[in-house]
């Protein structure tokens, strides 16, 4: 049996893993559940699978959780007992499902510990790759990618050499505004954001889908994640979201990945590689399926994939930069404070502002995503 951390668990990625858990309790025991503030799903988690440690990075959820459990699992609270819980002794799978910039420090402490990474926090790798990979190397550690995309790369890829792969195709669904030209988005509600047209994720991520920054930051993940050059990388939108993504390899030949519209399939895959086990989830039906279309992303209109491809091949700490950057634009439309096309002016305004740091240490990329942080709520201030 596995012992799983799972980071995240009352999330979007987080309830999903659990939904697999319990699919096959058989194969895997709850260890540490982690999470933001939601004390009261938490606690749900907690009386169902049991695990020996469960935390709430914010405190005052901590408390209040304190104040009425009764139970055998212990609890802990703060930034710090969040951080640790990715290296809990019993663990051999971590399951990173936070949300952004801080999943990097639970992640990089579980890699210390030398636990395999079930990586859905892609954020990790966009703005700490290089850091990233050589400690997993270091500490002989698996990172499983849990992304639909890079989950597929990763089947594709089975038997096969770096050395053999032509280009990475990696697929996106377009979003919500897929087709649509800037003058028509303007003035682009959160709810109009939030309807993706294929995918059930969270609020942060469907935005990101929207302005075509969540595929930018897939992009600089498989630069890391697969050892190929940028230029190796070409995005492709797909808005039926079947072929979750595919590989061209030298002798012109794709092999492809399909699979339905559920994250659940990815995070059974990173979880019992490298055995595929049986499940109930929903099976493509090819005798239904009447269109695979495939068409170039829009850059001009959607610049978030473009500042990605810029950011990563200047390289050192500027994914780092635009990702904070992002981080922030992203909190102030869903809050209400800026337009939808406001997001790229904040992420390209703050990435012009500032020179990239090569090979930086763990501490100057805290140091850059700071910094980013405060000259965008800066701009913020302005803008309001």
């Amino acid at each position: 049996m596995k012992n799983i951390a799972v980071m995240g668990s009352t999330g979007s990625i987080g309830t999903q893993t659990l939904d697999v858990v319990r699919e096959h309790s058989e194969l895997f025991h709850i260890s540490v559940l982690a999470a933001n503030s939601s004390d009261e799903l938490l606690e749900k988690q907690i009386e169902e699978f049991r695990p020996e440690l469960a935390v709430l990075s914010n405190e005052a959820s901590y408390e209040k959780l304190k104040s009425r459990y009764h139970g055998t699992t212990e609890l802990a609270g703060g930034r710090q007992a969040f951080i640790d819980a990715a290296a809990y002794a019993d663990v051999d799978t971590v399951v990173t499902s936070m949300m952004g910039f801080a999943g990097l420090e639970p992640t990089m402490k579980a890699l210390d510990a030398g636990k395999n990474i079930a990586l859905a926090n892609k954020e990790t790798l966009v703005v700490a790759g290089e850091l990233v990979m050589r400690r997993a190397k270091e500490q002989g550690a698996a990172i499983l990618p849990v992304d639909s995309e890079h989950c597929a790369f990763y089947q594709c890829l089975q038997g096969e050499r770096t050395e053999t792969i032509e280009k990475l195709l990696l697929t996106a669904s377009g979003g919500p505004f897929r087709g649509r030209k800037k003058e028509a988005l303007k003035d682009a509600t959160v709810e109009q954001v939030l309807k993706h047209p294929t995918w059930n994720m969270g609020q942060k991520i469907t935005v990101d889908s929207a302005t075509l920054v969540n595929k930018g930051l897939e992009v600089i993940e498989a630069k890391w994640l697969y050892g190929v050059s940028y230029d190796q990388i070409q995005v492709v939108v797909h808005p039926q979201s079947i072929v979750h993504s595919m590989v061209q390899f030298r002798d012109g030949a794709v092999m492809a990945q399909l699979g339905s519209t559920d994250m659940r399939l990815p995070i059974q895959y990173a979880l019992t590689y490298p055995n595929r086990t049986a499940s109930s989830f929903e099976r493509l039906d090819f005798w239904k399926m009447k269109d695979l279309t495939f068409e170039q992303p829009d850059t001009d209109t959607f610049r978030g994939l473009r500042f990605a491809y810029e950011a990563g091949k200047t390289g050192g700490t500027m994914p780092c930069v635009m990702n904070a950057a992002n981080e922030v634009a992203v909190g102030a439309f869903l809050k209400g404070q800026i337009r939808f096309l406001d997001i790229y002016d904040m992420i390209e305004e703050t990435m012009l502002k500032r020179s990239p740091v090569l090979h930086p240490t763990l501490e100057q990329l805290f140091e850059e995503d700071a910094w980013a942080r405060g000259f965008a709520s800066e701009l913020l201030k302005k803008m309001g």
